[in-house]
């Protein structure tokens, strides 16, 4: 390779341009460590992440949307995880509502996608039938993913209010009173 570097850098008179040889050298170190750093870089990765407070603000607003349409719901908010980091349980919500709105909101969150959405694609006799065989899997609606610039943030989920509908606006409710909180 040196040699065909010589000769189309070589002037008329035969002799090699004072520093070719160095150059030379400085490009094929930096190309011999350019995939190292590539790789390097992507070794690495940065996430962003909803606070406590954010998170208590989401699911404080989903709770009070449900009481002003009457229902007494659980809401619980996860991180992108899936690790419940709210949990707020009305005075006269079932004690089932806990344990499904962590649920529908575990599901939001490892799947990426709305539980009503994995309700349709889910039934039997469609490919993907197979998830509701997994335990926490709840492919009902009212849980929704808190996403922030095409970047998951965490989940949503209610339980308690009469129908997966009524559940989905209250989770709604929740994500967009956060809304210009989360964004970047």
């Amino acid at each position: 390779m040196c040699h065909a570097l010589r000769y189309l850098g070589q002037p008329a008179g035969g002799r090699e341009p004072p520093g070719l040889k160095m150059n030379i050298k400085i490009i094929l170190f930096a190309l011999a460590f350019t995939p190292i750093a590539a790789y390097a870089q992507q070794g690495l990765f940065q996430t962003k992440s909803m606070t406590p407070d954010t998170a208590l603000s989401a699911a404080r607003a989903a709770l009070e949307h449900c009481r002003q349409a009457g229902y007494q719901v659980a809401v619980a908010v996860v991180d992108r995880s899936g690790v419940t980091q709210v949990l707020l349980r009305d005075r006269f919500a079932g004690a089932h509502t806990l344990e499904v709105a962590i649920n529908k909101a575990w599901t939001a969150a490892s799947f990426k996608v709305a539980t009503a959405v994995l309700a349709t694609e889910t039934q039997a006799g469609k490919p993907m039938s197979g998830l509701r065989s997994h335990p926490r899997l709840l492919a009902v609606a009212g849980g929704q993913p808190i996403e922030a610039s095409g970047a998951l943030l965490g989940a949503i989920g209610v339980s308690g209010a009469p129908g997966g509908e009524a559940d989905d606006a209250c989770a709604a409710a929740g994500i967009k009173a956060i809304a210009e909180a989360i964004e970047f």
